[in-house]
């Protein structure tokens, strides 16, 4: 008789088990919001789907009378502008100081215990000192993001580094490498495939931060749009947005992970 952990399912029953948690979700809400419409009609806690695809061609399909702008894809443009310049420079960051601290002894000397602390400030603490410093514009909100994200990368890629053998950098050194060609030869294309995965679990904090600071202080992006229909209970705006943000969250998870498989196939679990 196989044990329960050495069978695995098919591609159909991948698929099919895959789908599942989403169906049953689907099937609850659907539930959920029949029962609350048929004891109230005017109940906005779970709108019917007749309601959410009115309100997403009405964001989605329809320009504002306003501004003549579609609001889903100008909040996105905005959004995803702000998310990709934070996790680039936390990325860089990350990188650099990274390698920096778990290679070089007087570097991690220097500078681990105080990237060691500076990682259990809590972001969205400081929220308010980024507003003072930096205005209420474009850069507070992006270097939300870097503080969030930044610390995290930094530690675990330099945790990463102290982890390689040391017989490789000694038979580096045997061969006459300097610390440049150490870092780029020896340590840089070891640390990527964790740094796209580090980059990859960051996802969601680096959400959190950028709506956090839009839903604050701004006049367009999703996390702005979401507070801001609030206030009118506006269940029907909110649902998609919420649906559309982990959507696009999912696709750069995705993004990521093939470009980790395509570059670094060695490191891949089997």
């Amino acid at each position: 008789m196989r044990r329960l952990v050495n069978r695995r399912p098919g591609a159909a029953g991948s698929f099919y088990l895959a789908a599942l948690p989403f169906v049953l979700l689907v099937a609850a809400y659907l539930m959920g919001s029949a029962a609350r419409l048929a004891e109230n009609p005017n109940d906005k806690l779970l709108p019917a789907p007749a309601t959410l695809a009115a309100a997403i061609e009405q964001v989605a399909a329809t320009e504002d009378v306003r501004t003549g702008d579609i609001i889903l894809w100008t909040d996105t443009a905005a959004s995803l502008q702000r998310l990709g310049l934070g996790l680039a420079t936390a990325t860089l960051i990350g990188l650099v100081f990274g390698i920096a601290i778990g290679l070089i002894p007087y570097i991690r000397a220097t500078l681990a215990p105080f990237v060691a602390v500076l990682s259990m400030v809590p972001p969205l603490a400081v929220l308010p000192i980024l507003f003072i410093v930096f205005g209420l514009g474009e850069l507070s909100k992006v270097v939300l993001v870097v503080v969030g994200v930044a610390p995290f990368l930094v530690r675990d890629v330099a945790f990463r580094v102290a982890e390689l053998p040391g017989e490789l950098l000694i038979k580096a050194q045997t061969l006459g490498a300097n610390t440049a060609q150490i870092v780029l030869r020896v340590v840089l294309p070891q640390v990527m495939p964790r740094l796209i995965g580090a980059l990859r679990l960051s996802l969601g904090p680096a959400w959190l931060f950028l709506i956090a600071a839009e839903a604050i202080a701004s006049t367009d992006g999703l996390g702005y749009r979401i507070f801001l229909v609030r206030r009118y209970l506006a269940m029907d705006v909110i649902l998609p947005y919420v649906a559309w943000i982990t959507f696009l969250a999912f696709l750069l998870d995705l993004a990521l992970a093939r470009l980790s498989r395509r570059l670094y196939a060695w490191a891949q679990p089997s």
